[in-house]
């Protein structure tokens, strides 16, 4: 804890953990609290419950480059393994959103330059359209979703109601921000857009009723929202 708490500052490991807390908190309470109704139940998910488990991430941020982020994702994927096959729903839960988190971050310690990340944002909305239009995402999720739950992360709400996250989603999600950092874009700004389109991602797919939307697309829009005339500029001056 000591060099962690170096690099992340005392004010940061404070509240890390109060927030960590509170949503620790609220994942055990509210499969227990009373059903409010469905579209109460997708504005909390999306506004309330989605970005007050995510700001974790934004906390955590300064941690994207240790050197140990690497074994961090093997140990907490398999530790997500372990507690699903005992059974300890929770613990898997956010094991499994540590190990996407770390793994966003590990995977752009590969990046060399500001356009790789460009590049990954103009890619991945067309792949992640494919793959839940016709690809490996539309098999899993209409043919075997049981398997899309083993490994989705969830955002609870009253009554045991869910909304998920796919790994891929929180990877990239966490590679955008730890990117921001890296290359002195709007850190804060990007958060911001990058979880609201998340949370408006919910919303429309409730809206239209359909099982699950691609989130990558969003994600991609708000990460390019937020820092596009920078990159602009930087890309224009390289």
């Amino acid at each position: 804890m000591g060099r962690a708490a170096a690099v992340l500052g005392r004010p940061r490991v404070a509240a890390f953990v109060a927030v960590a807390a509170v949503v620790v908190a609220w994942f055990l309470v509210a499969p227990h609290l009373p059903y409010i109704g469905h579209a109460w139940n997708v504005a909390l998910v999306a506004f309330v419950v989605l970005p007050g488990t995510l700001v974790l991430v934004l906390i955590a941020l300064p941690l994207w480059s240790r050197r140990l982020i690497w074994p961090a994702t093997l140990v907490l994927a398999l530790l997500a393994l372990l507690f699903s096959v005992v059974g300890w729903g929770l613990p898997a839960n956010f094991a499994k959103l540590g190990a996407a988190v770390c793994a966003g971050w590990a995977f752009l310690s590969l990046f060399e330059a500001l356009s790789w990340v460009v590049l990954v944002a103009l890619i991945i909305p067309f792949v992640d359209i494919i793959s839940v239009w016709r690809g490996p995402t539309h098999a899993i999720t209409s043919k075997h979703f049981n398997v899309y739950l083993d490994v989705a992360i969830a955002f609870l709400v009253p009554a045991g109601s869910a909304a998920y996250l796919g790994p891929p989603d929180v990877l990239f999600y966490a590679l955008f921000l730890a990117a921001a950092a890296r290359w002195g874009l709007r850190v804060g700004w990007t958060w911001i857009a990058t979880t609201l389109v998340y949370g408006i991602t919910i919303v429309v797919a409730n809206a239209a009723d359909v099982g699950g939307l691609p989130a990558l697309p969003f994600l991609s829009f708000g990460f390019l929202l937020a820092n596009g005339d920078l990159i602009w500029r930087r890309l224009r001056s390289s």
